[in-house]
């Protein structure tokens, strides 16, 4: 049985697209949308669980994808699409890509209904990573 770190090493030998830090991040805003459901949305159950079994809550592609724009704005601020750029990552779809080679690596798992097209075009990298500014008026005036 291989190690996880040499199958990570193995990983970024052979898809030399991502940097290591681009993995790190898709774990990390895993663990990001875990911990903040109210702003992902609910998680549901993978296939065969029963609602009442305490068992691994599953997160769909696209739910992950907002938890990875909220998460490097968190992180990241204005220079979030810098710094995925970086790494490799210039929209959704290689998010997919990422998580798809943890899955291949066993470092990751997939429900039976979870596809790799999930992860395409759930939106723009240009739109996504803008700031957003909120014009403020006195009222007293």
């Amino acid at each position: 049985m291989t190690s996880p770190l040499k199958a990570m090493r193995d990983l970024l030998r052979d898809d030399p697209r991502y940097k290591l830090e681009a993995y790190q991040f898709i774990r990390e805003s895993l663990q990001y949308a875990h911990e903040n459901l109210e702003q992902i949305g609910p998680l549901g159950y993978c296939e065969g669980d029963e609602p009442d079994v305490d068992a691994p809550r599953h997160l769909t592609g696209q739910q992950l994808c907002e938890a990875c724009r909220l998460y490097a704005i968190d992180q990241y601020g204005y220079l979030a699409k810098m710094v995925l750029g970086r790494w490799g990552l210039q929209s959704t779809g290689d998010f997919g890509e990422l998580v798809y080679n943890l899955i291949r690596i066993e470092q990751m798992r997939k429900s039976e209904t979870d596809r790799r097209e999930d992860f395409d075009d759930v939106y723009s990298f240009d739109q996504a990573f803008q700031p957003q500014f909120e014009l403020v008026t006195d009222d007293a005036e």
